[in-house]
């Protein structure tokens, strides 16, 4: 199974307990007298649309003068809109900018995400000991994805020597901090056995933790175990409703299996044309074993 590194894609500042007009009268007020944290928060809110008509443009003008003013989250969202051509022309070198002059500044995140473009190479010269670097300082930091970030790279032996224990050490950090695809790769670490004493019950715990926090492969993976009864008792209709789920979150396997089980009538009614359908879905998200068998069925007159 491959595994992604994820870029995270900004910081989020919770909101008090007043209306959002509220917050934002508030906030624009604080701006206006170089309040940088009070910009920030406001170009939160024209980012996202939340209590105003969403607006990039004026979301890259608040963080940049939180930037300026020297708040660091500001200066990592800042970073993501000129990392994703958001409000702003896409230029990944002023990204890296923002984001060093984030984590030097103390900004976890801004750590995290200046570690993934050195990891890929993104705007700067790839460097995977300095990917190492920064993901660790992040994830010193407290930042979940850093951590993440970090075990991938023990557990692939990129930047660092492969350790697989340190794998697991940190792919838990980062699910205990909320993220999925932590707990989903750490069930995979005790699924094989790798890193970790082999336990089936602990990898459906993980995967359904994963599962619960929107990671698709959690949801295949969990859909694996319900279908072959591993770490849980067999339940096939189970296992097509997690298929169903991790196909539409994305997971090119969820759909292939998904058509499987319709394919075979196996937790669901037999519907070859639902099951063409499903395979078309894996083969579009580049799943071979998909397109094989759209094929097969194609030529037995399925439609």
């Amino acid at each position: 199974m491959k595994f992604v590194i994820v870029f995270i894609c900004f910081l989020f500042t919770a909101l008090s307990n007043q209306s959002f007009a509220q917050s934002i009268s508030i906030w624009e007020k604080l701006c206006a007298k170089n309040d940088f944290a009070g910009c920030f928060n406001l170009g939160f809110m024209y980012e996202q649309g939340k209590g105003v008509r969403q607006d990039k443009f004026k979301a890259v003008e608040l963080y940049t003068k939180a930037c300026d003013g020297g708040h660091a989250g500001g200066c990592t969202n800042l970073g993501v809109m000129y990392a994703n051509g958001e409000g702003v022309r896409q230029d990944k070198f002023k990204a890296v900018e923002l984001y060093t002059k984030a984590c030097d500044g103390g900004n976890a995140s801004g750590c995290s995400n200046l570690g993934f473009m050195y990891s890929n190479g993104d705007g700067v010269r790839q460097d995977k000991f300095k990917a190492v670097e920064l993901y660790t300082k992040a994830c010193d930091g407290g930042n979940a994805w850093g951590c993440h970030n970090l075990g991938l790279m023990y557990d692939h032996g990129e930047g660092v020597r492969q350790d697989k224990f340190k794998a697991v050490e940190l792919y838990t950090k980062a699910c205990d901090g909320g993220n999925a695809r932590g707990c989903h790769n750490l069930g995979f670490m005790y699924d094989l056995g790798e890193g970790v004493r082999q336990d089936k019950f602990k990898a459906v715990e993980l995967y359904t933790k994963a599962c619960d926090g929107g990671n698709a492969r959690g949801c295949h993976n969990l859909g694996l175990m319900y279908s072959n009864g591993e770490g849980v008792r067999q339940d096939k209709f189970k296992a097509v409703e997690l298929y169903t789920k991790a196909c539409d979150g994305g997971s090119a396997r969820g759909c292939f299996n998904l058509g499987f089980m319709y394919s075979n009538g196996e937790g669901v009614r037999q519907d070859k044309s639902k099951a063409l359908q499903l395979y078309g879905k894996a083969c579009d998200l580049k799943e071979e074993v998909g397109c094989k068998n759209f094929s097969i069925l194609k030529n037995q007159g399925v439609r």
